[in-house]
């Protein structure tokens, strides 16, 4: 008798455990991305960012331990951030199972702008003009010149797209939370619509539509809000010494105040501008993991400095 309940409670302890699935692991390029595949997958995804917080997605090197994980991965979500174009395929090598899911199918992609709209050219280091097309008729980019912008997240009506890209495949990878995954997206699309609604009432008002960044990250947010951004870098290069001179000139042209810059890149060159226009320096973060929070922040930033 007493092995017999001996059994029992093993049993009965170990039971609940026995057939529950394990969550799907999934990575994402980026920490923005993670959360988006976080918000629908819920508690039936272990979600990771390739690219770790502080960390620039340009020259971003995946660890070993990373590469390792993947080989438990079902799913790669791919935003086309610039490290890719070097690991893709060294990624998908990890684990040839591993579906690749690009969250940018079926949006218009945007590309980079060119320095300060009418810089004159003189970046330093060699431009790139080796762009080519893919054979599905999809710009390659294999250089920083008219590259796409893969910041698609800093848009809140796209993130809703890229939701529901998720929410499609992670119900063919996991059809048995199906449901999960549509309740999930529902709320979090109504979340999305809220903060896009937030932001077009702080932006709407404002005169001055044009604000000044290091790098050119935020063309779809500044797409969507009715916003021009101009940019201080060039195909990834910091501007030459006329260009900056035109920068400085441009700057004052547009009652510039303040320079936007992203954590992960040099304040060097956006500091000068600054100096120059009696400014300040400000940094804006397109990867931070607080993701409805941060475009919060980036509003209330861009309203506050620029002129209404």
């Amino acid at each position: 008798m007493r092995y017999t309940l001996l059994l029992l409670l093993l049993v009965s302890a170990v039971g609940p455990a026995v057939g529950r699935a394990e969550p799907l692991r999934v990575f994402a390029s980026v920490v923005p991305i993670r959360t988006c595949v976080e918000r629908v997958g819920g508690e039936h995804v272990d979600a990771r960012a390739m690219v770790r917080p502080g960390y620039n997605p340009h020259t971003y090197d995946p660890t070993p331990q990373q590469i390792s994980a993947l080989a438990k991965a079902v799913l790669y979500v791919r935003a086309g951030v610039p490290f890719e174009d070097a690991w893709m395929e060294r990624i998908r090598s990890a684990n040839p199972a591993m579906q690749i899911l690009d969250v940018r199918s079926g949006i218009d992609r945007r590309e980079l702008e060119a320095q300060g709209h009418d810089g004159d050219g003189d970046a330093q280091g060699p431009s790139g003009h080796d762009r080519h097309q893919d054979r599905h008729g999809q710009a390659a980019d294999h250089a920083h010149h008219h590259a796409s912008d893969p910041h698609v997240w800093t848009s809140p009506p796209l993130v809703k797209h890229l939701a529901g890209v998720i929410r499609a495949r992670l119900a063919e990878l996991d059809p048995a939370h199906a449901a999960d995954f549509a309740r999930n997206h529902a709320a979090y699309v109504a979340e999305l619509e809220a903060l896009d609604r937030e932001l077009r009432t702080l932006l709407e008002p404002l005169r001055n539509r044009k604000f000044m960044v290091f790098h050119p990250a935020w063309s779809y947010f500044a797409a969507t809000y009715g916003l021009v951004q101009i940019p201080i870098e060039r195909e990834g290069k910091e501007p030459g010494p006329r260009a900056l001179t035109a920068l400085i000139e441009q700057a004052r042209r547009e009652q510039v105040k303040v320079v936007f810059v992203q954590p992960q890149f040099s304040r060097r060159s956006a500091e000068q501008v600054a100096r120059a226009i009696g400014g300040r320096v400000v940094a804006i973060d397109p990867l931070a993991a607080d993701y409805a929070a941060n475009l919060r922040r980036v509003a209330r930033q861009i309203t506050g400095a620029v002129a209404r």
